[in-house]
């Protein structure tokens, strides 16, 4: 079974080695190209490329599929299977679509044609869903609106963020990928069509989406501090830098209401924050051009914050 991967992220590199751990390694593994990070702009390979190399995977960087020296490196290859997972941009040109023996699969973590799109993670737990999952699908000229070949499903724990319920999603993919390439190839799957059902569909996450507005009420807060873990970060103002909220916990309105964004120290001698409809107490923070803390070191060096309305 001669496999090619496609894939950039955590999510993709942790599908990738479900494969090669469990006798599907793939023979080549596409991926974005080296890009700077961080303050000081290092180049930095995608996670994909790491874990490809760490097992003697080949790996082809690609700005565009329509790449002469691609598409002679797969017309060697003569791949039985294309595996997409996490890969930008969402769609195959037609001509790779209809290459593999056995097509082109994607792994996409949502119940489909629910949260089709660029961000399904963060909008099930921002939307305040109880459970999401994984498909497996045929890859068509309409973006996460292939026939699917496999479904699971997952719970979604309070405590949930972005990033825990990626690896989760990534590692109940993998397994699945895992089964439903085995049947593919032993006897075969039915795929059936994701109909008219209700689709919805959410797009790329911006920096600016993180901004809180504390006229919302806490619960949402709370929820979209989770979705955007670890990014784009969930941040108001204080004074003129971003103050990073990290991690709160909502408190139920017991007095009379303060105005959203004003900052108070709870019953419990907790540094919290109004919103709209109850309100939150701030376990974690982070000031722009700083590090981490908890609420009582913040508080030590910024007395001030105790009284003044977050924006």
């Amino acid at each position: 079974m001669k496999i090619v991967f496609f894939g950039s992220p955590e999510f993709s590199a942790i599908i990738l080695e479900k494969l090669a751990k469990n006798n599907f390694k793939p023979v080549l593994a596409i991926t974005s190209l080296d890009k700077p990070v961080g303050r000081d702009q290092v180049l930095t390979s995608s996670v994909t490329k790491i874990l490809a190399e760490k097992y003697g995977i080949p790996v082809l960087q690609l700005k565009d599929l329509e790449d002469p020296v691609f598409k002679q490196v797969l017309g060697n290859i003569q791949p039985d299977l294309i595996v997409v997972a996490a890969y930008g941009p969402p769609y195959l040109p037609d001509w790779l679509l209809a290459f593999p023996k056995y097509g082109c699969l994607n792994l996409h973590p949502s119940l489909l044609p629910k949260y089709r799109g660029a961000s399904p993670i963060p909008f099930a737990i921002l939307n305040n869903e109880k459970e999401t999952g994984v498909t497996i699908m045929r890859m068509s000229e309409k973006i996460d609106g292939g026939d699917i070949l496999a479904q699971e499903k997952l719970e979604i724990l309070p405590t949930d963020t972005t990033l825990i319920l990626t690896r989760k999603l990534a590692d109940l993919g993998g397994s699945l990928l895992i089964k439903t390439i085995a049947a593919l190839v032993e006897s075969g799957v039915s795929p059936y069509s994701q109909g008219e059902s209700p689709t919805s569909y959410c797009c790329q996450l911006k920096k600016g989406d993180g901004r809180i507005n504390w006229n919302s009420p806490a619960d949402y807060i709370e929820r979209q501090i989770r979705a955007f873990d670890p990014w784009p970060g969930t941040y108001t103002l204080f004074g003129k830098k971003n103050l990073k909220i990290l991690k709160v916990h909502v408190i139920k309105e017991n007095t009379e209401p303060l105005k959203p964004g004003f900052v108070f120290l709870s019953q419990n001698k907790e540094l919290s924050a109004q919103a709209g409809k109850d309100s939150l107490a701030i376990e974690q923070l982070q000031l722009e051009g700083g590090k981490p803390m908890t609420t009582e070191e913040f508080v030590r060096g910024h007395r001030e914050i105790i009284g003044i309305i977050l924006k």
